[in-house]
C-alpha cells in the first residue's frame, strides 16, 4: 500500500500536508493506496473523523481521489496540472495541428456587433440590480432550443461551457460522486472532475455518440450524473445519431435521478441535425450551447436551459460570485446571432471539407480515421509517444492522446481547421510513414 512512507500528524491539516509531502517528493507514487480511515487512525492514534476530514481536504485540493468501497488512491496528476499542458513545442516552420481553435477566417467580424453593444450600453447603462440575463439574447436562445425540440425551461448565461457545467455538477452533485464522460472526451473535462472532488466513469463511443451497454454500464454502477457531447465531440468528432440518441434515453429513462447535462458546443459550425437527450424522462437536465466555436474563443458566454432547479442551483451560485455575465458580450453574441453574414451551413461545410480531404487520404494509405464533425480528426496508433515524436520531425506538431483518454486505446487529434485540403496529401504521406504499412486501424473503443 504505502511501502516505506509512514503518514504523520495530529490534526486533519497536518495528516493532509504530510501525504502532499509524500507526493510532491515522490515518495507516494500515482496509483498508490491509502490506508482505510479506522486504520490510519489507529495507527496514528487520532479519531478516524479527523482522519476523514484529512482525506476529504485531499480530495479537493485534487490530490487524492475516492472510489468508493474500493478506498482512496493518489492521482495520476495534480488537479492543478491540467491536461492540456502537455503540449509539444512547436518548432520553427513546423504546422501547429494540436490546438484546438477555430479557423480566424471562418469567424465573424466583431466590429460592427460590438459597436452595437456599446450603443447599447450608452442608451441604458447596465447598474447593480439589473437583471443578469440580456432579453435579446434569451429570447433567441430559447428560440433554438425549443427549434431542436427540447423541453421548455428557464435560461441561464455563464461563462463558457466549462464554467456553466462546473456550476451545475458543483450544485448538484457531492465529492466522491461519480460522472458518467465519454472516453476519449474533452481534456478540461476530466480535468475538472478531481477538482471539484467527483469521480470520472469511462464510457466508450464510437462515431455515433455514447455507446448505450456502456452508459448503461455506469449507470448501474452508481453513476449520478452523465456529460455527453451532442456534435463535434472532442476529440473524435462523434455525432449523436437519431436512432442512437434513441437508444440512449431509453436507458437514461431508466435512471431518472441521473443529472444529464448535454453539451452542444459544435452548434453553430455543424450541419449535422441535433438529437436531443433532454426529455427521456431526466429529471435534473441541462443543455449548454457555448459561442467560443462559432464566434470566437474570446467571447466567454455560453447559453444553457434546463429544469428549474437546476438553472435556479446556477442563477443563485451565480449571485454569490461573477454576479453576471457582462452585458456588452452578451449584447454582441445576441447581434451576432442575428446578424452574422456567414450561416453555419457554410462554416460547417468549409470544416466538413478539411477533415474529409484528410480521411479520405489516410484512408488511401490504409490508416483509419475518425472526424464525423466539428475541428478535430482522431487518428488511433499503436504508440502515442513515437508517433507524435516522429511528426515533429517531418514538421507536424498534434496533440497527443493521453490528454483526452481514460481507459480508450491510443490515438492523436488532430485539429483540421486550418489545414489546407492541398496539404492533407503530404500530412497523410507522412503519418503513413511513421505507422507503417496498413496504418493503425480504426477503431475508436
Amino acid at each position: 500500500m504505502l511501502g516505506d512512507y509512514r503518514i504523520t500528524g495530529r490534526r486533519a491539516s497536518e495528516i493532509a500536508a504530510d501525504v502532499e509531502q509524500g507526493v510532491s517528493s515522490g515518495r507516494l507514487a500515482p496509483g498508490t493506496a491509502l490506508p482505510p480511515l479506522r486504520d490510519l487512525a489507529a495507527e496514528l492514534g487520532v479519531n478516524p473523523n479527523t482522519v476523514a476530514a484529512a482525506y476529504r481536504l485531499l480530495r479537493d485540493r485534487g490530490v487524492i481521489e475516492t472510489a468508493g468501497r474500493r478506498g482512496s488512491r493518489i492521482r495520476p496528476r495534480p488537479a492543478h496540472t491540467p491536461r492540456d499542458q502537455l503540449r509539444l513545442p512547436v518548432p520553427p516552420n513546423a504546422r501547429d495541428l494540436s490546438n484546438g481553435n477555430p479557423d480566424p477566417a471562418l469567424l465573424p467580424d466583431l466590429t460592427p456587433a460590438l459597436a452595437a453593444a456599446a450603443e447599447a450600453a450608452r442608451r441604458n447603462p447596465v447598474r447593480y440590480g439589473t437583471p443578469a440575463a440580456d432579453p435579446g439574447l434569451l429570447a433567441l436562445a430559447g428560440a433554438a432550443f425549443a427549434a431542436d425540440g427540447l423541453p421548455s425551461g428557464p435560461i441561464a448565461v455563464a461563462s463558457g461551457s466549462l464554467d456553466t457545467i462546473e456550476r451545475i455538477l458543483a450544485t448538484r452533485l457531492r465529492p466522491g460522486d461519480a460522472v458518467a464522460v465519454e472516453d476519449p472526451g474533452w481534456g478540461s473535462l476530466l480535468d475538472l472532475l478531481p477538482a471539484l472532488g467527483l469521480r470520472a466513469a469511462p464510457v466508450r463511443l464510437d462515431d455515433a455518440g455514447l455507446l448505450p451497454d456502456a452508459l448503461a454500464d455506469a449507470l448501474a454502477d452508481g453513476a449520478r450524473a452523465v456529460v455527453v457531447t451532442s456534435r463535434a465531440q472532442n476529440p473524435t468528432g462523434a455525432v449523436l445519431t437519431a436512432d442512437r440518441a434513441a437508444d440512449l434515453r431509453a436507458v437514461l429513462a431508466g435512471h431518472p435521478d441521473v443529472l444529464l447535462i448535454e453539451d452542444d458546443h459544435g452548434h453553430g459550425i455543424v450541419d449535422a441535425r441535433y438529437h436531443p437527450l433532454a426529455g427521456a424522462g431526466s429529471a435534473h437536465w441541462a443543455v449548454v450551447r457555448s459561442a467560443a466555436k462559432a464566434y470566437g474563443p474570446d467571447l466567454r458566454l455560453s447559453v444553457a436551459v434546463g429544469d428549474e432547479d437546476t438553472i435556479g442551483r446556477v442563477l443563485g451560485r451565480q449571485r454569490l460570485g461573477a454576479g453576471w455575465v457582462s452585458h456588452l458580450l452578451q449584447c454582441t453574441v445576441a447581434e451576432l446571432w442575428r446578424t452574422d453574414a456567414a450561416p453555419a451551413g457554410r462554416v460547417a461545410a468549409a470544416y466538413r471539407a478539411r477533415r474529409d480531404a484528410l480521411i479520405v487520404e489516410l484512408a488511401a494509405r490504409g490508416i483509419g480515421a475518425h472526424g464525423a464533425s466539428g475541428l478535430n480528426v482522431w487518428v488511433p496508433v499503436p504508440d502515442e509517444t513515437t508517433a507524435l515524436a516522429s511528426l515533429v520531425q517531418r514538421g507536424w506538431v498534434v496533440a497527443p492522446g493521453a490528454r483526452y483518454r481514460l481507459q480508450s486505446p491510443p490515438g492523436l487529434r488532430i485539429t483540421v481547421a486550418e489545414l489546407d485540403p492541398a496539404q492533407a496529401r503530404q500530412l497523410a504521406d507522412d503519418l503513413a510513414a511513421v505507422l507503417g504499412t496498413g496504418g493503425a486501424g480504426s477503431r475508436l473503443i
